[in-house]
């Protein structure tokens, strides 16, 4: 029984900044309806007020009453109605999922906001200065001050333990999830798929044109897919352009309901500088639709076995991953055999087996 000491329910606060266009927000997401199905009292809160994905328990929007200009008196009228709501009820365990690289922020979390709570930190990449602030005393602060962290992939929590010395940090993975549209919409064209934020600095799509326009693929009559919105959306038209590409590339703004575009697609391409632990591969393989990654720091090598369930290439180098975009048109064999194993190679990873991990842990926290 998911239970607190006085026999209620064990009650969570998840914190996040939204609930929309990116992995960590629907992981997020999941993480509600998860922890929901195990019977705990969930409350969600958002500091945007963007909605986009399925979510489970009572959600506290912040973001409701934001404004345009977003004056500082109104930040802190939201901030006091979100403390007075926390101690009001008196949750068991504050998950925060926020990015949280400001020091004097953090403070105002600590020492306002999050008084006398225990806290869990979820970090969800394994660029650590975006979960932790490079202020020495306040990330020593924050880390001792919490009940626990959650880094989604092995290689994230042995870094935090690493290099903030402490033992807090364990792993648990983004769960997988199945997807309900199973529409019969099919698309004419052969394509491969990126998806994700348009980000240059985070997800380099640069490599990712560049090793495409290498390849074989436009020779195939293959085209590239690039599902997602971002700041660099218009810096990304612009290379499409000057590369000659605007034929065989084609930008599709975010939904999402990807399920009908990684369906269809030949394979899922991931060309990141870093990640966590990324629900791109998860949501491809689970529809059978194998994939091809650069081997970032991290998460690509805990989820793909090479050759079994898609390729696992050496990151910045745009011949090794051309290479590998061609094996898959030319091996017949070795493409037919990732895409059989795409679904079953993440079974461990079910939303089932997740949430039962999350259950126990918070479960012994309690102790």
């Amino acid at each position: 029984m998911t239970q607190n000491r006085n026999g209620k329910k064990i009650k969570v606060c998840i914190v996040t900044i939204s609930l929309s266009k990116g992995g960590a927000e629907r992981s997020t997401a999941l993480l509600s309806r998860m922890l929901s199905a195990e019977n705990f009292d969930v409350f969600l809160v958002t500091l945007n007020d963007v909605i986009d994905y399925r979510y489970s328990g009572e959600l506290i929007n912040l973001g409701k009453n934001k404004h345009k200009e977003d004056p500082i008196t109104s930040r802190l009228y939201r901030f006091i109605e979100f403390r007075k709501r926390i101690k009001k009820e008196n949750f068991d365990f504050i998950i925060d999922n926020r990015n949280r690289q400001f020091a004097l922020k953090e403070l105002f979390y600590l020492k306002y906001i999050y008084r006398g709570n225990k806290i869990i930190y979820v970090v969800r990449s394994f660029k650590l200065s975006q979960y932790f602030p490079e202020n020495k005393f306040v990330r020593k602060w924050m880390i001792k001050k919490s009940k626990g962290i959650v880094g989604v992939s092995k290689a994230i929590a042995q870094s935090i333990n690493k290099q903030y010395h402490t033992d807090k940090a364990i792993n648990i993975y983004n769960p997988k999830e199945d997807f309900s549209d199973n529409n019969n919409i099919v698309f004419k064209e052969n394509y491969i798929l990126f998806l994700g934020r348009i980000e240059e600095a985070v997800k380099n799509l640069s490599l990712l044109l560049d090793s495409y326009k290498s390849s074989i693929l436009i020779a195939h009559n293959i085209h590239l897919k690039i599902l997602g919105d971002g700041p660099d959306k218009s810096w990304l038209k612009e290379k499409i352009i000057l590369l000659g590409l605007s034929d065989f590339v084609e930008l599709i703004p975010f939904t999402p309901n990807v399920y009908t575009y990684l369906n269809n697609a030949k394979f899922l391409a991931l060309t990141s500088r870093y990640e966590g632990f990324p629900r791109v591969l998860l949501e491809s393989l689970s529809t059978g639709t194998p994939v091809i990654s650069v081997n970032c720091k991290s998460g690509p090598n805990e989820i793909i076995a090479h050759e079994v369930n898609g390729l696992l290439v050496e990151n910045f180098n745009s011949k090794k991953l051309s290479e590998a975009f061609n094996r898959f048109v030319l091996e017949e064999d070795l493409y037919l055999h990732c895409k059989q194993n795409a679904k079953k190679s993440i079974d461990h990873l079910s939303a089932d087996t997740i949430a039962k991990q999350w259950t126990k842990y918070l479960k012994d926290e309690l102790q």
